[in-house]
């Protein structure tokens, strides 16, 4: 009897170490881990649909999952918007999409709830969840996130917009407009650059004189702070110290994740035509899942067996997604104007 006590307990996940984040218990940590984990395998699945012909495009996320989620986890649900760009998948899924809906989206059938099957994939439009549609047009959006904290601040509302965007958009002309008007009239906003290196091919050195994107927080004289985007933790406690700042209404915080693009800039692309096959290896070391892993088990959150249940759930839940979407109808060319007038063609 004795014997098995003993070796019950050496089985059993170790004790806390450390307090945990503030705002997260145990499950949203586990909901955390498995909403990278989704991430992943809906991303290994875009890419291998496409490859077979059966769905035409598809935009990597792997090496953001930890940024994002983080991120995700650090807003007010049904309080406070997301403003996300198309690498966002994580973010989307840790903001409630499901793999069906992710998959409709990749098929581009009728019953996507994004855009009815007739945008590009992961261009998320979730009003009911607090998602704001994606601007195909490079950083854009950020501008409609100012503009949207603009609002939250006039109705004297405790709403903060989240928009996040790559190193590439902070090139442009939108980009520079967006900063510089929330800087001078201090909205609600929370700018999340999920650095990864590169433009497309274009490394950041190439973009831009400065050594960080938070650098330029300066020139709208507002905060600018790094942290680890292969860290989830890290992400997190950064991300929301900046969302507290701007919901006591102390302004907008110009925040750089430095995380990696796993793969090539789009299924489109070819990043061996710019990287060397080292530079790609090497990025394996920097995989935020098993970092993640690792925290998890120090602090006896998950152990080997519960992650191994939780990434089995996740592979059932895409392969079933990947089956029954593909299933699903088309639009048609009744569809054409859907979403495009109010009520259907001009006469």
């Amino acid at each position: 009897m004795a014997g098995g006590t003993n070796e019950r307990r050496m089985k059993s996940a170790p004790k806390l170490r450390t307090p945990l984040p503030d705002g997260l218990t145990k499950q949203a940590l586990r909901d955390m881990y498995y909403a990278m984990v989704m991430t992943r395998l809906c991303d290994d699945r875009a890419f291998a649909l496409n490859r077979q012909g059966k769905i035409p495009f598809a935009a990597t996320c792997q090496g953001h999952e930890a940024v994002q989620v983080g991120a995700a986890y650090a807003l007010k649900r049904g309080t406070d918007w997301l403003v996300p760009y198309y690498r966002d998948t994580a973010m989307a899924v840790a903001f409630g999409v499901t793999a069906k809906e992710q998959l409709m989206c990749l098929f581009a059938r009728k019953g996507d709830i994004f855009s009815s099957g007739r945008q590009f994939p992961n261009h998320y439009s979730v009003p009911d969840r607090n998602i704001a549609s994606i601007s195909s047009i490079i950083a854009a959006h950020v501008t409609h996130a100012v503009g949207m904290a603009l609002a939250f601040k006039m109705r004297k509302e405790p709403r903060v917009t989240l928009v996040s965007f790559g190193e590439g958009s902070t090139s442009e002309g939108e980009w520079h407009e967006a900063l510089n008007f929330a800087g001078i009239h201090k909205v609600p906003c929370v700018f999340l650059c999920e650095n990864n290196e590169y433009a497309i091919s274009v490394p950041q050195q190439l973009q831009m004189a400065v050594r960080n994107v938070a650098d330029r927080a300066a020139g709208y004289g507002i905060p600018g702070v790094l942290c680890d985007g292969t860290d989830v933790m890290a992400t997190y406690v950064t991300v929301r110290e900046a969302v507290e700042r701007a919901r006591r209404g102390e302004g907008p915080t110009l925040v750089e994740a430095k995380c990696y693009r796993a793969m090539s800039h789009t299924s489109d692309d070819n990043q061996l035509t710019y990287r060397t096959n080292d530079e790609i290896e090497a990025l394996k070391g920097r995989d935020p899942i098993p970092k993640f892993e690792a925290w998890l088990k120090e602090r006896g959150v998950l152990d080997d067996d519960a992650m191994a249940s939780l990434r089995a759930k996740a592979q059932a839940e895409v392969d079933e997604a990947t089956d029954w979407a593909e299933e699903q109808a088309p639009p048609t060319e009744d569809d054409l104007y859907t979403h495009v007038y109010a009520q259907g063609p001009l006469a």
